[in-house]
């Protein structure tokens, strides 16, 4: 299971990039949810890595997420975010493995 956080919002976004962003149900920047690890979802992951962040969340995050519903709203990450424009582990940006616990904690 997937935690995806979109981090950057809709300015000058390609229409297929914010189909995909509602799709995944991602319409607002610091919004959660979560996806199953399939090959169609990794496909929407690689199209939008630009504007979000991803990795494998842990079950007593995944739990949490689900009592909160989809998406998850949450608030900008304590510290701030390393970079919108680069990719991790420099910048916020694109597959960060386990690391996305650590985000979550920070903006929960």
């Amino acid at each position: 299971m997937f935690a995806v956080v979109r981090i950057r919002g809709s300015t000058e976004t390609y229409v297929t990039v914010e189909d995909t962003l509602r799709m995944l149900k991602l319409r607002k920047v610091n919004h959660c949810a979560l996806v199953p690890d399939t090959p169609s979802y990794r496909g929407m992951l690689k199209k939008v890595e630009n504007w979000v962040t991803w990795g494998e969340v842990s079950p007593e995050l995944e739990q949490e997420c689900r009592e909160r519903g989809t998406p998850v709203r949450l608030h900008p990450p304590s510290r701030g975010h390393a970079s919108i424009k680069l990719h991790f582990p420099k910048g916020a940006l694109g597959y960060r493995g386990d690391k996305i616990n650590d985000l979550l904690r920070r903006m929960a």
